[in-house]
């Protein structure tokens, strides 16, 4: 996911950890009021999908809004807005989607294809703040657009009547349905947005949604807020709780807290407490199509120029190992760049990361051997790597470990780790300052594509400055000539993590995953590998 990321799970683990492993985390009585108590991590800055864009704001839009599709049980698409998953014409360049015509918004406003080109012109705009307006790329104009090149109404979407919207590409997109379940193509209340100008989704009385809820009570700085159902919704047959109460938890130990209270049904919990807590009966984990991972820099003055340091890292570094006793959370060891559970190869029925994972993914012998070879390749006998990443916990200790297997192992190396504040890990690297740098990337929908674009050779987000033209030219295929050819389409995505596999310009370490502590009685919650965990469909059993 291209924003602020959630902090990470797992830590070394403490003493305090292995007393909480002691207490009962039990809340198992049913809830009289129908009301489900939820937590969030981080603030919500806005309810402005234009203008911001987090995690925490888009768990709150996931409960409250509707796009033109929302993700089923299997995360896969389906009719939400629209009333049907439409198939493209114009050898894939062309949807017209057809709304409901009872959709309405919570304040009785109808749901118009202008809500959606009204949003997206402001989303995908020089003005937008969200920095997401990058997600619109592939609609017909959208980067002139977005650079203020072309005016917004020059974006390939166009409202052909009150409930039609046509949306114009300017290349297949296979996976574009798949986009459209996420916040950034969500509709905005023409008539709320025009009302409220710069103050739009500051705070409830600011906002107003279309999905089964709406938000209630959010000052726009305040920590806790109620969902109420949103009476106007046209689907109120599989809405069963009454409200949804919010609050912002970011400390573990006190979700914890709150679980055993039964202030809260679900709460996420990290690090010790994560820890600690990993045989409790209640504990639910949510592996996430996310993979923290080694960015390499691959400048010519920088060490991991060299193919063969890069191949040995990957070979040197116990990813297992690494999962088991230093996270101890639930995560599991990565070996690929794209993350297990984000797409299934439709053209095998293999989960893609799996068929395409590395035969080797860690081989000490050989990856001394490369080591040494890449030092000569240099004319060098020693080399002093600097690790950048931030200075929560969990990395700091991810850190240690690489410093210590890569120094243990591979002779004439040494590693110096900089865990400093967020911003300067920004700086540090867009000024190419590192030789690895602790990263995570979250999936922003479910297709390799969502990953593999970061790392194409003009992407102002591969601060490595990876450049293969092999790779490269998959990416161009995929999403031209062979965009509308399923067979070929996959071939290219294959290929893309193979010359990965190959070049190694990221080295995957973890995978992503979430720890849950979760009411029993609750039940309907879809846990997406992809996207925001959808609450709407929930109910509690007696």
């Amino acid at each position: 996911m291209k924003l602020t990321k959630v902090a990470a799970m797992g830590a070394t683990v403490a003493l305090s950890a292995l007393a909480l492993a002691a207490c009962s985390s039990k809340n198992t009585t049913a809830n009289n009021d129908n009301t489900l108590r939820l937590m969030l991590t981080g603030d919500v800055q806005s309810l402005d999908n234009s203008n911001v864009a987090n995690l925490a704001q888009w768990n709150v839009l996931e409960q409250t809004m509707e796009g033109l599709y929302r993700a089923d049980k299997k995360g896969n698409p389906a009719p939400a807005m629209a009333t049907k998953v439409v198939k493209p014409s114009n050898n894939g360049k062309t949807y017209v989607f057809h709304l409901r015509k009872n959709a309405k918004w919570a304040n009785g406003d109808p749901v118009t294809a202008q809500d959606f080109v009204n949003s997206w012109r402001r989303s995908a705009g020089p003005t937008a703040k969200s920095g997401y307006n990058y997600i619109f790329t592939g609609i017909k104009n959208a980067e002139q657009v977005s650079t203020g090149k072309m005016p917004t109404s020059a974006l390939g979407v166009k409202a052909l009547d009150r409930h039609t919207l046509r949306v114009d590409l300017e290349y297949a997109m296979p996976y574009f349905s798949r986009m459209m379940v996420l916040p950034a193509f969500f509709p905005q209340n023409t008539r709320m947005v025009k009302q409220t100008g710069s103050k739009y989704g500051t705070n409830s009385k600011n906002m107003v949604a279309n999905g089964p809820f709406q938000v209630k009570g959010w000052t726009g700085s305040n920590d806790s807020w109620k969902l109420v159902r949103n009476k106007y919704y046209y689907d109120k047959k599989d809405i069963h709780l009454k409200q949804m109460n919010m609050r912002v938890v970011k400390d573990a130990n006190t979700a914890h807290q709150l679980f055993q209270q039964k202030q809260l049904d679900d709460a996420q919990i990290t690090g010790t407490t994560a820890q600690g807590l990993q045989k409790d009966e209640n504990l639910r984990h949510v592996y996430r199509a996310g993979t923290y991972y080694l960015r390499l820099n691959l400048a010519n003055n920088k060490a991991f120029q060299n193919a063969k340091l890069r191949q040995a890292l990957f070979l040197v570094l116990n990813k297992d190992s690494l999962a088991k006793k230093v996270l101890s959370d639930g995560s599991q060891a990565a070996s690929t760049y794209v993350a297990p559970r984000l797409a299934v190869d439709p053209t095998t029925g293999k989960d893609f990361a799996k068929e395409t994972a590395p035969k080797e993914t860690y081989n000490v012998k050989k990856a001394q051997q490369l080591w040494q070879e890449g030092l000569k390749e240099l004319g060098q006998k020693k080399v002093k790597l600097t690790l950048v990443s931030d200075d929560q916990t969990v990395t700091k200790n991810v850190g240690q470990f690489v410093q210590s297997q890569v120094e243990s192992k591979l002779a004439g190396a040494s590693v110096e780790v900089h865990a400093v504040p967020s911003k300067e890990v920004s700086d540090r690297l867009a000024n190419g300052n590192f030789d690895m740098q602790s990263a995570l990337w979250l999936a922003d929908f479910a297709d390799p594509v969502s990953d593999f674009d970061v790392l194409t050779k003009n992407n102002p987000q591969n601060y490595g400055k990876y450049a293969n033209d092999n790779y490269n030219q998959q990416l161009v295929d995929a999403k031209g000539v062979n965009g509308t050819n399923p067979k070929k389409y996959w071939a290219n995505m294959r290929a893309a993590q193979e010359q990965l596999n190959q070049d190694m310009p990221v080295v995957p370490l973890y995978t992503m995953t979430e720890s849950h502590l979760v009411n029993p009685k609750v039940k309907g919650v879809l846990w997406h590998s992809v996207g925001e965990t959808d609450y709407t469909r929930a109910s509690f059993t007696k």
